[in-house]
């Protein structure tokens, strides 16, 4: 395993047949955080939390600056001040972030076609095919480095190995700004040492029966053979015995589009009425139809999600006569779902999500007899979508819900 710096010169060597494959993870540091201290220059090297300032926000990115007060993401927003009450509270601004995780993306997808997106921040890049072009897989992950610092801004920390798993638990190893190594000869001596936290699957749900098995390193986990890790933990034993090993050989999947868009919001206060409910649910579908359009797809389904302050949680889904990405129309199945809902007996709301799934690509072929009312509505989105775009979601909001079964036209 070797930590690569800046200061590592070209290397001649585009191929080495010890390498069954050359495979990039590379993981944006802080994201959210980095971009606020990016549009911001006088927070940079001062702690900064994104998220909101309500008694039930939480943190969705902690800077490194505010990370050393203890502070991390999914923290509840009050325990993280008390942490570090000189942080800086920043609301999340999801258009910017996608604006700079799409530029990342382009930037990996010079060094290969084949670019796998985990989330905004972070994805993998097959690059063994790459290597006649740019050189050995160091070499390419100090070029991702180079261009996301010139040209974002922003650092990036990569971990290069020859499978997926590895390459993962490489970039994590020196953050942030780091770029680890771990060539296939040492994949086994390099995994030892670390936590089996670190393993894929093993979670604080999971972590004390893999405990109770005896096992607290990878290194306890190769030193069993494969019906051994079965006996001891299950089903999951025998793939966790595999990965103990480097030994991964799932693709990179270039092009993997989202299975489901949606959005969802946490109140401070619980929500005491319907209406209410319906006022803050607008917003969400428009948002949530913005994307689909965006990202070219239409729903085939609906589903509302709905929180009560008691965290009894509600899912309630509807199939749609055809795909669409209109806002109407997405309203319309929404505000039904709710209503169905209330009249079983409205109780106080603390959280709601719009969810669409069984996405297709693609428009309709269209009839012999134009959809006027279907132009008009397109027509309307488009021009919505446009002022978003230049001037922000909050620049342009459908009418009032309370009284109104759909959005005005």
């Amino acid at each position: 395993m070797a930590p690569v710096g800046d200061d590592a010169g070209p290397d001649p060597h585009w191929g080495d047949a010890a390498w069954p494959r050359v495979i990039l993870h590379a993981d944006l540091d802080a994201f959210f955080a980095s971009v606020e201290q990016l549009d911001h220059p006088e927070w940079r090297r001062r702690p900064v939390l994104v998220g909101g300032r309500g008694p039930r926000s939480v943190v969705a990115a902690a800077s490194y600056e505010a990370r050393r007060h203890g502070c991390r993401s999914a923290m509840p927003m009050a325990q993280a001040l008390r942490l570090c009450p000189d942080a800086i509270v920043a609301p999340p601004r999801g258009a910017r972030y996608r604006e700079i995780s799409a530029a990342f993306m382009a930037i990996l997808g010079r060094i290969g076609p084949e670019v796998e997106p985990l989330s905004v921040d972070e994805a993998f890049v097959d690059a063994t095919g790459s290597q006649r072009l740019h050189g050995s897989g160091a070499r390419m992950a100090e070029l991702v480095r180079a261009w996301t610092r010139s040209e974002l801004g922003l650092t990036v920390s990569v971990g290069v190995a020859a499978s997926k798993f590895v390459a993962k638990i490489a970039s994590d190893l020196r953050k942030p700004d780091g770029l680890t190594v771990i060539e296939p000869a040492q994949t086994i001596g390099a995994l030892a040492p670390l936590p089996i936290e670190r393993m894929w699957g093993v979670g604080p749900r999971t972590l004390p029966r893999v405990h109770a098995a005896g096992i607290r390193t990878f290194a306890d986990l190769q030193a069993l053979d494969e019906p051994e890790a079965q006996r001891r933990l299950g089903d999951a034993g025998a793939q966790w015995w595999a990965l103990a090993r480097g030994m991964d050989s799932r693709a990179v999947v270039a092009g993997r589009e989202a299975r489901s868009i949606g959005h969802e919001e946490t109140f401070g206060t619980d929500l005491a009425s319907e209406s209410e409910v319906a006022h803050r649910l607008l917003p969400l579908v428009e948002d949530v139809a913005r994307r689909l359009r965006r990202h070219g797809v239409r729903a085939g389904t609906a589903t509302l999600k709905i929180r009560l302050g008691d965290f009894t949680t509600f899912t309630r889904s509807h199939s749609l006569d055809e795909p669409t990405d209109r806002t109407d129309t997405l309203w319309e199945v929404a505000r039904g779902v709710l209503r169905a809902w209330a009249a079983t007996g409205f109780r106080p709301v603390r959280l709601i999500g719009v969810q669409c799934s069984n996405l297709e690509r693609g428009a309709d072929a269209g009839g012999l007899f134009p959809d006027l009312d279907d132009e008009r509505q397109r027509a309307l989105d488009a021009a919505t979508d446009r002022i978003a775009e230049r001037f922000g979601a909050e620049a342009v909001r459908r009418g009032g819900t309370a009284g109104r079964e759909s959005p005005p036209p």
